[in-house]
């Protein structure tokens, strides 16, 4: 096809309409010639009249022709500037927007891609699907000696796999952090410590010290519900992504994936999703408030409700996973009811004590484990105080032991004979906390 018949085949339905509004203005003035000179014949000789109404004819036959042709020489006459709209100059930022960004761009590159070693990996490119594997995760920047901190869960396929208890140094993990190009760099991710009961582990990498740029850790009993929050992670697969949103509520429980109760979280509305595990949530500071950990979902997608472990909790976690390899909790030795058996005892708030370690913390100072007496089986004691604060569930249980240390005597209230007539007997104690088994 020839180049003039292409740009007419190629032409756009604006120009087909403007083609047929010329036609219909030349038929127009046409018809008006036509009909001036009928209206005049009328007085005219046949001859005339004749004449008149061939030549109003021709006028009709020449607008037709060549309507298309003249408004193709004015279409030629346009110029690309003629055609394209203005730019809009550039509006400046408002104040929470230039925050956000100044944040981003800040803590952006502490942000680590994590990837189980076990686990096969995208090509150098970025995502080829939706769909992740679940050991693509996120971490951030500890320190600058090659700390960085992830979720137990992000790390759960190798350190719970087949081949038995990994130990610290094992290589576990690529990470990807960001280099000064804005590329990202591999590298070889080593276990420090892990800790299943908080879900959370510290790698180490041997990146140069220009690519660790730590975050900040904030404070996370100052976080207050409605303040704002942002959230960096790598969700599906796609490197450092930003969300906003609120904090929704404090004080959560809510039971992470390898199992465990963490109690204190932080809830949130900010969209989190699979690949975000392990990313921090930010307050408007830039300061780390938290660990994205898990999200309330019937469709494995973002549904407005996700979970952080508090920036407080991972403080105390993490400088012993460095040091030591794994956690000292402190624990009153005791196991907890499971929510069925307290419930047939009646109890619906406190923490029912099901057994209690020999010669454990609370043992010692006197409280009392679910046991059996002539009359059947009888309820232990309720735990419904913990070093001042009140125990309504277990989540408040472990919240409030994961704020002490090993070696602190804390007071205990709890409640006795829940199963008995009459008004339980309220119970007061001094236990010195001890570390957890291991």
């Amino acid at each position: 096809m020839s180049q003039p018949a292409q740009a007419r085949a190629g032409g756009s339905s604006h120009t087909f309409f403007r083609q047929q509004r010329w036609r219909s203005s030349w038929v127009a003035n046409a018809r008006l010639q036509q009909g001036r000179q009928q209206a005049g014949a009328a007085d005219a000789p046949a001859g005339e009249a004749a004449q008149l109404s061939r030549r109003g004819a021709g006028l009709l036959l020449s607008s037709l022709v060549l309507a298309p042709w003249a408004q193709q020489g004015a279409h030629a006459a346009l110029t690309l500037e003629d055609v394209t709209p203005p730019v809009a100059p550039p509006q400046p930022l408002s104040a929470r927007e230039a925050t956000v960004a100044a944040i981003y761009e800040r803590v952006a590159p502490a942000v680590a891609n994590v990837y189980d070693i076990t686990l096969r990996t995208l090509p150098v490119g970025g995502p080829q699907a939706v769909e992740q594997p679940e050991g693509n995760g996120t971490a951030f920047v500890w320190d600058t000696e090659g700390h960085l901190v992830t979720n137990y869960h992000v790390l759960g396929s190798v350190l719970g796999g087949a081949a038995g208890k990994v130990l610290p140094g094992a290589k576990v993990a690529r990470v990807l952090l960001l280099n000064a190009e804005g590329v990202q760099q591999s590298f070889d991710g080593y276990l420090v410590g892990a800790d299943k009961a908080r879900d959370l582990a510290v790698l180490k990498v041997n990146a140069p010290a220009a690519l660790l740029r730590p975050v900040t850790l904030g404070d996370s009993s100052a976080v207050r519900v409605g303040q704002a929050c942002l959230a960096i992670g790598n969700p599906f697969g796609f490197e450092r992504t930003l969300t906003t949103g609120v904090v929704s509520a404090l004080g959560r429980g809510f039971q992470s994936q390898t199992g465990s109760t963490i109690g204190g979280g932080i809830q949130t509305d900010a969209a989190v999703n699979p690949g975000n595990s392990g990313g921090p949530l930010l307050d408007m500071s830039g300061a780390v408030i938290g660990v994205n950990t898990a999200i309330f979902t019937n469709t494995g997608a973002s549904a407005g409700l996700s979970f952080a472990i508090p920036s407080n909790t991972v403080r105390r976690i993490v400088p012993q996973l460095i040091r030591l390899g794994a956690v000292q909790r402190p624990s009153l030795g005791i196991q907890p009811a499971a929510d069925p058996i307290a419930r047939s005892f009646k109890v619906s708030e406190g923490v029912m004590i099901q057994t209690a370690e020999p010669k454990g913390p609370a043992a010692v100072a006197g409280l009392l484990p679910t046991r059996r007496g002539l009359g059947g089986v009888v309820a232990g004691d309720v735990i419904v105080s913990l070093a001042g604060r009140p125990v309504r569930n277990l989540f408040d249980l472990t919240s409030i032991l994961d704020e002490t240390d090993v070696g602190d005597e804390v007071e205990v209230v709890a409640l006795r004979g829940v199963d008995q007539q009459g008004q339980p007997q309220r119970v007061t104690v001094r236990a010195r906390l001890e570390a957890e088994a291991a």
